[in-house]
């Protein structure tokens, strides 16, 4: 048990970590064998482990620790960003993970880790317990330009309810970075229902509708049944549902 309170302290860990502590690939072989067996740590996947607490025998690495050590890019994202600060409206049995490595999607302790490939680099922070995940303007700009990782678009309104405020020079940053006129269309429209709760000036929707091109687009998919009733948002040159907020909005006002 030499290095169990050094592992303990690490939470999560790859195996390559355990070699560097102990000096050999042999070395750490035998000790990831003996710990595993002791019921010290667990195999999360291939290379990468979980101390156990002593005290529980649960995993001490919790959803969003791991989602951050499957890559050194990883990152948490989407819908489970939205979890981690306490903005869901529901609570999944998955887990976002943007990075650029390849790996299957897996499940460990009732939990599914899913893969999704970065479209933008710029976004990611690493909190002071070591889990890497998108800020929030950029976990947004995300949910937006993928409705259906979040849950849906009546989610992620509810998520946006949930969400005090945004800071306008990181949504530009982000939206810059994706560089989608569909992305500012969507945006522009969805975020105008929020403006008063997330503080943001007319020069940020300005600035999105002087993105968007002459075209008209849908909200989401054409083909979805919702769709045949949407109308036509001439500022955004958008179909979307007449009146957004009564997706969520029962007897609730969202300016109120």
């Amino acid at each position: 048990m030499k290095y169990l309170e050094k592992l303990i302290d690490l939470g999560c860990f790859a195996r390559q970590d355990v070699v560097t502590l102990l000096g050999s690939e042999q070395a750490a072989h035998s000790l990831l064998h003996d710990y595993t067996t002791a019921g010290y740590i667990d195999r999360i996947r291939r290379d990468l482990y979980t101390s156990i607490s002593l005290e529980t025998k649960q995993p001490i690495a919790n959803r969003f620790l791991i989602a951050s050590h499957i890559a050194e890019d990883a990152c948490v994202s989407f819908h489970s960003a939205f979890e981690y600060y306490g903005y869901a409206n529901q609570v999944f049995y998955e887990v976002y993970v943007t990075t650029v490595s390849r790996f299957t999607d897996f499940v460990y302790d009732g939990i599914t880790f899913k893969k999704i490939s970065p479209r933008i680099d710029s976004g990611v922070i690493t909190t002071n317990t070591g889990i890497r995940i998108t800020d929030l303007e950029r976990t947004v700009i995300d949910s937006i330009y993928g409705f259906e990782k979040v849950g849906g678009l009546e989610e992620l309104l509810r998520c946006l309810m949930l969400v005090p405020s945004l800071r306008t020079d990181k949504l530009i940053s982000y939206l810059d970075d994706y560089g989608l006129a569909i992305l500012f269309q969507k945006t522009g429209f969805i975020l105008m229902q929020f403006a008063k709760q997330f503080s943001l000036p007319s020069s940020f929707f300005e600035y999105c509708m002087s993105k968007v091109q002459k075209s008209k687009k849908y909200l989401y998919a054409e083909k979805d049944t919702l769709a045949k009733q949407f109308v036509l948002h001439e500022d955004w040159q958008l179909y979307a549902p007449k009146n957004l907020k009564s997706i969520i909005n029962k007897g609730v006002d969202l300016d109120g």
